[in-house]
C-alpha cells in the first residue's frame, strides 16, 4: 500500500517543490498551509507520516506537535524549520518530534530521513509490558511506573527509556542512541544525550530509588542493576 504523507508548509513554493518530489518518489502526498487544518487532517485520517514547518500562520508547529502527542497520535513527525541553534532542535524534539531538519536542507537528504523514519515505525514491536528490577513499561499506553509510582515522561524521554528497557543490560552506544531515537547526528557539540539522561534519572530517582542507567565511560549507557 502506498505510504501517505501530510506536509505542512505555508510557503506554497516550498510546498508544493515538497509535494512533486515525494509524489515522484512514489508516495500518496496531501499538502495543508496551517496548523488546525493539519491537526483536523491527522486526526480525521493519521498518515504514515508528517513533513511539519515550525512557522506557521496560525499555530506553530510545537504546537501541533504538542496536541498530536497530548491526543495519543503517535505518526513519525519531521520538523522542518530555519532556526538551527542547538535549543531550537531540543525544543522541537523534546514537544514530540521524532527528526528535524533546517533550512535550506538537500532534498535528497530529507527523503533518506523520510526513509528512515517510515522503517522505523514500520518495524513491529511487542506491545506487551517491559519489566526490569521495579521498572515497569506499558508500550501500548506508553506510561512508565518506578514500583507503585507513576512516572510523566516526554515523548522523547519514554522513547529513551523504552530503548534501553528493549536491551536490558546492554551497552548502548551514543551513536546507537542518536540513530534509534533522534534520527541523526547532533554534532560533536551536542549533549543532548547526556541532558536527557539526567532527566530520566532525576524522575526514576525522584524518590530515592537505586539508579538503574548507568554511564559507561568513553561507549555509552546501560540499564542494569548495581
Amino acid at each position: 500500500m502506498t505510504e501517505r504523507i501530510v506536509i505542512v508548509e505555508d510557503e506554497e513554493d516550498i510546498a508544493k517543490f515538497l509535494e512533486r518530489r515525494l509524489v515522484y518518489e512514489g508516495y500518496e502526498v496531501e499538502t495543508v498551509y496551517d496548523g488546525e487544518t493539519a491537526l483536523k487532517r491527522i486526526y480525521d485520517d493519521p498518515p504514515a507520516l508528517v513533513l511539519l514547518d515550525l512557522t506557521l500562520p496560525d499555530i506553530d508547529g510545537l504546537i501541533v506537535t504538542q496536541e498530536l502527542r497530548a491526543a495519543k497520535v503517535d505518526v513519525p513527525i519531521l520538523m522542518l524549520t530555519a532556526r538551527d541553534a542547538i535549543p531550537d532542535r531540543v525544543s522541537g524534539l523534546d514537544s514530540g518530534a521524532d527528526d528535524y531538519m533546517t533550512k535550506p536542507y538537500n532534498i535528497d537528504e530529507l527523503l533518506a530521513h523520510v526513509r528512515a523514519l517510515l522503517r522505523r515505525a514500520g518495524g513491529e514491536k511487542s506491545n506487551e509490558p517491559l519489566v526490569f528490577a521495579d521498572l515497569k513499561l506499558d508500550p501500548a499506553a506508553r506510561l512508565a511506573y518506578r514500583g507503585d509510582r507513576s512516572i510523566t515522561l516526554t515523548a522523547k524521554e519514554y522513547d529513551l527509556l523504552e530503548m534501553f528497557m528493549r536491551h536490558p543490560n546492554q551497552v548502548l552506544t551514543r551513536d546507537q542512541i542518536f540513530d534509534k531515537i533522534w534520527g541523526y547526528d547532533f554534532g560533536g557539540e551536542s549533549n543532548i544525550i547526556e541532558v536527557y539522561i539526567r532527566y530520566l534519572r532525576s524522575k526514576l530517582e525522584k524518590n530515592g530509588e537505586p539508579r538503574l542507567i548507568e554511564t559507561v565511560r568513553g561507549v555509552g549507557y546501560v540499564l542494569r542493576e548495581s
